[in-house]
C-alpha cells in the first residue's frame, strides 16, 4: 500500500513538473481545422496557377500570397480559438510562460524563413517558395516540441523532409505544400486527439 502511494506521489510530481516547463494545451482540432485550410488553399492556388491570367503572367505571385497568409490567419485564429477552449478546461493561461516560450521556439525559424523567402521571392525563385516555408516551419515545429508534447516533432521533421524534396522537385512543390501543410496537420490532428482528448 505504501509503495503504491508513493508511485502516485510521484506521478502527480512527474505531472506538475511537466505542466511547468511544457505547454500541454495544444488541441488536435486545430491541426485537423489547420490542414483542411491548407487543403483549400492548395485547391486555389491550383486553379490559379493552370488559369490563363497565371499562364500570361508566370510572375504575378501576388494571389499566392493573398491565398497562403488567409490560410495561416484561419489556421491561427481556429487555434488560438480551440487551444485557449483546452487550456481553459485544463486549468491553464493561455499566454503563460511556457506557451510564450514555446511560441517564442516555433515562432524564430519561421520569422527567419520569411525573410529566406522574401528574398527568393524577390530574386524571381518562386518555385522554391513551397520548399522554403515547409522548411522553416518544419525547422520551428522541431524547435519548439521541447516546450510542448514530443509529437510534434515527428510532424516538424516529416515537414522539413517534404520541404527539402519539394527544393529539388520544384514543378511538384503545390502538391508537397498540400501534403505536408495539408495532409500532414490532419494527420497530426487527428493522432493527436485520439492519444490525448479522446
Amino acid at each position: 500500500m505504501s509503495n503504491e502511494r508513493h508511485i502516485e506521489d510521484l506521478k502527480e510530481i512527474r505531472s506538475l513538473m511537466e505542466k511547468s516547463t511544457r505547454f500541454l494545451s495544444l488541441s488536435g482540432w486545430s491541426g485537423i481545422m489547420a490542414g483542411i485550410y491548407a487543403l483549400i488553399g492548395a485547391y486555389f492556388a491550383n486553379n490559379y496557377a493552370s488559369s490563363e491570367v497565371f499562364l500570361a503572367n508566370p510572375t504575378h505571385q501576388l494571389p499566392f500570397l493573398v491565398i497562403g497568409l488567409s490560410v495561416m490567419a484561419a489556421a491561427l485564429i481556429t487555434g488560438a480559438i480551440l487551444t485557449y477552449l483546452k487550456t481553459k478546461k485544463n486549468g491553464q493561461t493561455l499566454f503563460d510562460k511556457t506557451a510564450l516560450r514555446m511560441i517564442a521556439h516555433i515562432g524564430f525559424p519561421m520569422v527567419v524563413g520569411f525573410f529566406v523567402w522574401l528574398a527568393f521571392a524577390l530574386q524571381g525563385g518562386e518555385h522554391f517558395m513551397a520548399g522554403i516555408l515547409l522548411i522553416f516551419y518544419g525547422l520551428g515545429l522541431i524547435n519548439g516540441s521541447k516546450y510542448t508534447l514530443n509529437d510534434i516533432r515527428i510532424l516538424g521533421v516529416a515537414l522539413v523532409v517534404l520541404g527539402v524534396l519539394a527544393l529539388f522537385f520544384t514543378h511538384y512543390g503545390l502538391y508537397l505544400w498540400a501534403a505536408g501543410f495539408g495532409l500532414g496537420h490532419i494527420a497530426y490532428g487527428v493522432y493527436m486527439w485520439m492519444r490525448y482528448e479522446r
